[in-house]
């Protein structure tokens, strides 16, 4: 279902919110961009996962609480189809547990409902590129809120209630066993992934060119098992590699 990739092809762009008036504003900042369109929007999951079927599309934008279905398991369901379009989970603060529950259900990343304009285009144009939402400052303030959670390796599932269920993470011994595979140059990488350094961070800090980079995180993602950026730093909070604080910290400096 993925497609646009041609030069000069718009990524296509499919909008979940039961709010019209979301939907709307969402839909008049992607369209008034000259590599973007929406092709699609539905007022649930159950709405979404139909709309789905017969509309090409490369990132949806799925809110959380909606009726019918919510957007967990919409999001649950969309990522088990094959080549399955991108999700941005759209969220609030009030629902962080809900979105460490997103991640496991399959998202890319995450962002917040009441961002700014260019962070939502941003936020579009990095999932489709084959990246995750993780170095945004929004993302970064998030992480602060739900690094906790991360950290004692729960998934939301116990508060979240319903299919937050359904979101699987891995066994705390397997991820220490995937860590713990990880060269020390690998393992530096994670953790500079898991504190918001995008692929141009690292060429800085490491002094590296972008292709040792592209390798050094291709490397990271297939010992760890993790599908993309966000699951890898999901799986170094789980472990302890990066705690909450760092990144208070790193917000601070």
């Amino acid at each position: 279902m993925t497609g646009g990739d041609e030069p000069g092809e718009a990524v296509r762009v499919v909008l979940v919110d039961d709010q019209p008036l979301v939907r709307t504003g969402f839909a008049m900042v992607i369209d008034s961009q000259p590599d973007l369109v929406v092709v699609g929007a539905a007022g649930d999951g159950a709405a979404a996962l139909e709309l789905l079927a017969d509309v090409d599309a490369d990132v949806v934008l799925m809110d959380v609480r909606m009726p019918r279905m919510d957007g967990l398991e919409a999001t649950r369901r969309l990522t088990a189809r094959p080549d399955a379009p991108k999700v941005v989970v759209l969220t609030t603060f009030d629902l962080d547990e809900y979105v460490v529950a997103a991640i496991g259900a399959g998202a890319s990343g995450f962002l917040l409902k009441d961002a700014e304009p260019e962070e939502l285009l941003r936020a579009v144009r990095t999932v489709h590129a084959g990246d995750a939402v993780i170095a945004a400052r929004a993302t970064r303030a998030l992480l602060q809120h739900v690094g906790p959670l991360l950290a004692g390796g729960r998934t939301g599932a116990e508060d979240a209630g319903g299919t937050a269920a359904t979101a699987a993470s891995s066994p705390l011994a397997a991820d220490a066993a995937a860590l713990a595979a990880l060269t020390p140059r690998e393992r530096e990488v994670l953790e500079l992934m898991a504190r918001g350094a995008s692929n141009a961070d690292l060429m800085a800090r490491l002094f590296v060119s972008e292709a040792t980079v592209k390798t050094h995180v291709g490397r990271v993602l297939a010992k760890t098992g993790s599908r993309d950026r966000v699951q890898a730093v999901v799986l170094a909070y789980r472990c302890g590699l990066v705690r909450p604080e760092d990144l208070l910290r790193d917000a601070a400096d």
